[in-house]
């Protein structure tokens, strides 16, 4: 049986850690164990103590400032960024060996920092004590270092702070001291203490240096670089290493580069709980407490918290499809109406499960003051571990910025990964084969800033951080050059991501000439397939995604049609179902003037992507819709009590009065609307728009009665209030095959039921000259006054006319029997070319109010569509005679 003796070696920093405890296990270094400095005080200290860890220090001062005065640091205590700095400050000043106490009398700030620390140190357990304190009780047991620790070994370390320094030296009194240095340098202040140093000459690796466009051309090339080592056979994955001074700037790019390239790229200092879902759920009920309840936040929180756990679990599945699609529900009370006017049934499982929604949406406006029991509630497993970590890290108003800052580990194993860390990991872990990046002027070294709480007036920066970080990245930059044994590439941007020139790192100057590396070079190993395709064009060329991209740019840019531009199979089964349904006078609008429009609108369902912010301003047709909405109630309340033909302007005035304000607590509740200010004067302007259509002095039937909205030829009934006729009625136009439904906006019959006016109403401009047609754009009082008659009866006398309110001004269709046949003829000569397979552009494709234009080549209206629609006109024949019609 063989006996291990004990023994220990301090090393700095996760990674050297890891690798020196794997390189114990496979060597059967029994007795070996591994630890930081601080580790091996708070092990001699002995009983129950232990060291302040950063966040115990920040949940004791969140606790504590609200109550302890601090002085001069009183009016700034309770602003975003003061727990951060405070525990810097604190930990500066324990790790310096500074007694904050015995100072306070020097100057008042420093009275503040010791009053807080006083605070914090009643605040946290007894048995956690601070390093100089530790240290003292260490300094107590040093009788038993020899069994407990044995021979210390110090390796891959270059600095100790100033507070653990007494017991280094005390120690060499005990047991046998050794300060493994190999080529790395030493600290002066070692060769006093009486530890044994063992050093060894320096490594002689290959070293070259490169410039990269940008710091993500870096990125790019670095992971070429190691990807190229893999695939020669040349280095095994722990051997290689990508470092930076500062990581931060880089961490997005390596996060996306290691996916594409499929390389288990581990990042030592942990990756950001942004980027995983957990982290995700804690940002977006953070977005809900700083911004507010809307219907896009509350279901991206839904998605991402899940129905295992929390308040959402008591949800059916597929619950938000209660949510009205257009509603930004961006309050508590708009949350409140939609609960109150659903139904049993409109839940998925047919159960109502309102109490449940309501008591989450109560919860989440409690606000800033109950985020602990909001994350409680709502959260589960490591996302409230993230949110109730991101809590104490800052106050609640920067919620969101604090989670960007949060890091957790990437679940892979440093030491059969190629490793992407700071400096001074790699500094402590040397590996054979290096990277180092942003060796740019400013980047590394790193400029020396003093500490946010105690200027250098007040401590000189010098005592209190005798290990300035400029210093380290010099240090660090030299103790890898000494470490790596095979190669190393020095690398920096020329520019960063604005264009801006950046300078070159002094560390550089004696490393000669960089290598030029252009951003579009072809590299010499590929790091994924998409950069491998991209650097061989010719390649690409021959892949049926690039032949297919190619053609289509191609014939994009050619005067005739292709079908690239619409051209399909003849009676294709979707056109047919397409032109199968029951059309609206919008629909067949489209399909005169963008037949291609129609297909995408209503054969492949696309729709213009939705905007999750909130309109500076109502569109053109929300500002129709706002005004049809409210005349149509402002109608229906005339007639309840009379009738429009016998009211005078007061009543008229008042019910729209009303009318408006019903029709806003609607909008607010399903709708986007602008702020306050320009949503009251938009609301202002649609009661105007409304008493001007109401109060316009045309002709009043006999006993007439006024309908609104009303509803043909399959339309849903937007009320209870009966109709002139039975709205399921199908109506059809003669001779086309096409069936169409649709609301008339105002219906007006005489008591006689001999006369009929037919009104639709425009909030926009008014055209210049009497129009029939308008190229098409106007079907509306045609098809209108057609179904009508087809309704009532052809011996029903009709009017129909545009009515634009803003000018008063009444547009009347002069011939709507022969304006009928025109359009008859030009929608059976559409349908023949849909059927054919013609959807091509129109003259109405990729214009201003083309909601599809997103889906056309780029600036479409101002070259591809002028480009095509000549030859499309020819082929369209006389379905193009619409767009000259008057």
């Amino acid at each position: 049986m063989t006996i291990s003796r004990r023994r220990t070696i301090i090393a700095h920093g996760q990674l050297a850690t890891r690798e020196l405890r794997l390189h114990a296990a496979r060597n059967r270094h029994h007795g070996v164990q591994i630890m930081s400095f601080e580790q091996l005080t708070v092990r001699l200290a002995g009983g129950f103590a232990r060291s302040i860890d950063d966040e115990s220090l920040r949940t004791a001062i969140q606790a504590v400032l609200l109550t302890t005065e601090l002085g001069e640091l009183e009016s700034i205590k309770l602003l975003p960024g003061m727990v951060d700095a405070a525990a810097d400050t604190l930990h500066k000043a324990w790790r310096a060996g500074i007694d904050l106490a015995t100072r306070s009398g020097e100057h008042p700030r420093l009275d503040s920092i010791a009053r807080l620390e006083a605070a914090v140190l009643a605040q946290l357990p007894p048995n956690m004590k601070r390093p100089t304190d530790l240290v003292v009780a260490a300094c107590l047991r040093l009788d038993h270092a020899k069994t407990v620790l044995g021979p210390i070994e110090f390796v891959g370390i270059t600095e100790l702070s100033p507070c653990w320094r007494p017991l280094l030296q005390a120690l060499t009194d005990h047991t046998p001291v050794i300060w493994t240095a190999g080529p790395r340098p030493t600290p002066s202040w070692l060769d006093a203490t009486g530890v044994s140093i063992t050093r060894a000459p320096p490594q002689a690796p290959a070293v070259r240096s490169v410039s990269a466009a940008t710091t993500y051309h870096e990125a790019i090339e670095a992971i070429r670089w190691a990807r190229s080592l893999l695939a020669s056979g040349e280095a095994e994955a722990a051997d290689i290493a990508i470092a930076a001074a500062s990581t931060a700037e880089y961490d997005d790019y390596f996060q996306a580069l290691r996916a594409d390239a499929n390389l288990d790229l581990h990042f030592v200092h942990g990756i950001k709980v942004t980027t995983t879902r957990d982290g995700q759920a804690a940002a977006a009920l953070a977005d809900i407490l700083i911004r507010g309840l809307s219907q896009t936040r509350m279901r991206r929180l839904a998605a991402l918290c899940g129905p295992e756990s929390g308040l959402f679990h008591a949800l059916p599945k597929g619950w938000m499809r209660i949510l009205p699609t257009d509603a930004p529900l961006a309050s508590a009370s708009a949350w409140a109406r939609l609960l109150d006017h659903l139904e049993v049934t409109d839940w998925p499982d047919e159960q109502d499960h309102s109490a449940t929604l309501r008591g989450i949406i109560d919860l989440l406006t409690k606000g800033h003051s109950a985020a602990d029991e909001i994350g409680t509630a709502l959260l589960s497993g490591r996302a409230l571990a993230i949110w109730r970590k991101a809590l104490l890290a800052g106050p609640w108003g920067s919620l969101d910025t604090t989670l960007e800052t949060l890091k957790q580990d990437d679940g892979l194993d440093a030491c059969i990964s190629v490793s992407w860390m700071p400096a001074n990991a790699l500094a402590a872990s040397p590996r054979r084969f290096v990277r180092l990046i942003g060796l740019n002027s400013s980047r590394w070294p790193r400029g020396i800033s003093e500490d946010r709480l105690i200027s250098d007036h007040i401590i000189p920066t010098v005592e209190l951080n005798p290990l300035p970080i400029g210093a380290a990245d010099r240090r660090d930059f030299d103790t890898i050059l000494a470490t790596t044994e095979h190669q190393i590439v020095l690398s920096r941007a020329r520019r960063d991501s604005e264009g801006r020139l950046l300078g070159r790192s002094s560390l550089l100057s004696a490393h000669g000439d960089e290598a030029y590396i252009r951003r579009n070079a072809v590299p010499v190993h590929a790091f994924s397939e998409t950069d491998r395709l991209i650097a061989r064009p010719q390649e690409f060329a021959h892949e049926p995604q690039a032949i297919s991209a190619t053609t289509g740019w191609r014939n994009w840019h050619r005067k005739e049609i292709t079908p690239h531009d619409g051209l399909v199979r003849a009676g294709h089964p979707l056109l047919l179902a397409i032109l199968g349904r029951t059309q609206s006078a919008s629909s067949l609008r489209l399909l005169l003037r963008s037949p291609l429009g129609f297909v995408w609108r209503y054969g492949m369902r696309l729709r213009m992507p939705e905007s999750s912010t909130e309109p500076l301003v109502l569109d053109a047709l929300g500002m129709g819709d706002l005004v049809h909405m409210t005349l149509d109630l402002a109608l229906r309340k005339l007639e309840d009590v009379g009738g429009l033909a016998n009211a005078n302007e007061i009543q008229i005035a008042t019910a729209v009065q009303h009318a408006g304000s019903d029709v806003a607590a609607v909008w607010e509740s399903e709708r986007a609307i602008p702020p306050a200010v320009i949503w009251r004067r938009t609301l202002d302007d649609a009661r105007l728009l409304t008493s001007r259509a109401l109060t316009y002095g045309d002709e009043r039937l006999p006993d007439g009665r006024s309908y609104g909205e009303v509803a043909f030829g399959g339309a849903e009934p937007k009320s209870d209030t009966d109709g002139p006729w039975d709205p399921t009625t199908p109506v059809e136009i003669p001779g086309t095959g096409f069936r169409i439904a649709g609301y008339i906006d105002r219906l007006d019959l005489s008591g006689d039921g001999k006369r009929a006016l037919v009104r639709d109403y425009k909030t926009g401009r008014t055209p210049k000259d009497n129009i029939s047609l308008d190229g098409g754009r106007e079907l509306q009082r045609c098809l209108y006054a057609f179904a009508v008659k087809a309704l009532l009866g052809a011996e029903v006398s009709i009017s129909a006319s545009l009515l634009f309110p803003r000018d008063q001004i009444d547009l009347q269709l002069a011939d709507p029997e022969g304006t009928l046949i025109k359009i008859t003829d030009y929608l059976k000569a559409a349908r023949a070319n849909l059927t054919a397979g013609k959807a091509l552009v129109g003259p109405d494709t990729g214009g201003n109010y083309d909601d599809l234009a997103f889906a056309l080549p780029a600036n479409a209206g101002a070259t591809y569509c002028k480009r095509k629609l000549p030859a499309a006109t020819e082929i369209f024949g006389d379905a193009a005679q619409v767009w000259e019609a008057q």
